[in-house]
């Protein structure tokens, strides 16, 4: 009956020789679904459990996206100045470099041109590792740069917005990006080149004053969190208990602010539907 007993006692396997999981390679959802990471990146980062829509950057949208994962990445050593020589907890300037080492990008955004299902497209995309998305004169050079390769080659253009607001060590010069990127959409639009804003979780603050709001098409991902203040300041301010849902996704478009809500696995087809319906 040795099968049935143990006929060594304890555990005999030597420490070094244990073997341990590496990192990284299950991911737990909110509702506390576990997913392996290749079956997620597999289903587009989608959980097949519960269709919960992870967090993304730049380097996976242009994965899913572009055809074959091939692009032209357009000004991508564009990189902030520090031009009120900003200091909160450290230097502006040493913040910067600590971010770019950690999340390896030079900034907020990442703008590339390739094709989605055979058509030409430029594609801008932000990322929320690099200080929240914040948008900065980087994040605004860079899309008004690549809404100008748009206008040049009458290439259609698309913004996938992910983003705390507005970058407070630039200020002023924050600020003046939501204008600037205003004002080369509104040249965009009458050029009659396409514009399809993709807004995911969170689009907040002066992106959604600006840009994100601006698409010939404004789509979102589901359960997305879209506002421009934040629930805590918007319910201080007006003394009232906020609505279920307020400022997801559903309830915008709900509201009147959204077109629709897209599943990020059928995001490419939905887009390519779009495209051909601008074109006519």
């Amino acid at each position: 009956m040795a099968w049935f007993k143990r006929t060594n006692k304890g555990i005999q396997t030597p420490t070094e020789a244990k073997k341990e999981a590496p990192d990284g390679l299950w991911y737990k959802t909110p509702s506390g679904k576990i997913v392996h990471m290749r079956e997620l990146r597999n289903n587009s980062y989608v959980s097949p459990e519960d269709d919960y829509h992870v967090r993304i950057g730049s380097k996976e949208y242009f994965e899913i996206l572009f055809d074959n994962n091939k692009f032209e990445e357009l000004d991508e050593e564009l990189s902030s100045g520090d031009p009120l020589k900003f200091v909160d907890s450290k230097p502006y300037p040493t913040r910067i470099a600590a971010t770019q080492k950690k999340s390896g990008l030079k900034d907020a955004l990442r703008s590339a041109v390739g094709k989605m299902n055979g058509k030409p497209i430029v594609i801008a995309c932000m990322d929320f590792s690099f200080i929240g998305g914040s948008m900065g004169s980087v994040v605004g050079e860079k899309i008004a740069r690549a809404i100008d390769h748009s206008l040049k080659n009458k290439i259609p253009f698309l913004m996938i917005s992910k983003s705390g607001g507005a970058r407070m060590m630039e200020a002023g010069f924050s600020l003046m990006q939501m204008a600037k990127t205003s004002a080369k959409l509104a040249l965009l639009s009458e050029a009659k080149v396409p514009y399809i804003s993709l807004l995911t979780d969170p689009t907040t603050g002066g992106v959604t004053a600006s840009y994100a709001m601006l698409g010939d098409f404004n789509i979102a991902e589901p359960g997305s969190l879209i506002g421009f203040a934040g629930p805590r300041v918007i319910r201080e301010t007006i003394g009232k208990d906020l609505p279920k849902g307020f400022q997801s996704a559903e309830f915008v478009k709900d509201h009147g602010f959204l077109d629709f809500i897209v599943d990020r696995r059928s995001l490419k087809n939905k887009l390519t539907t779009l495209l051909k319906m601008l074109e006519n």
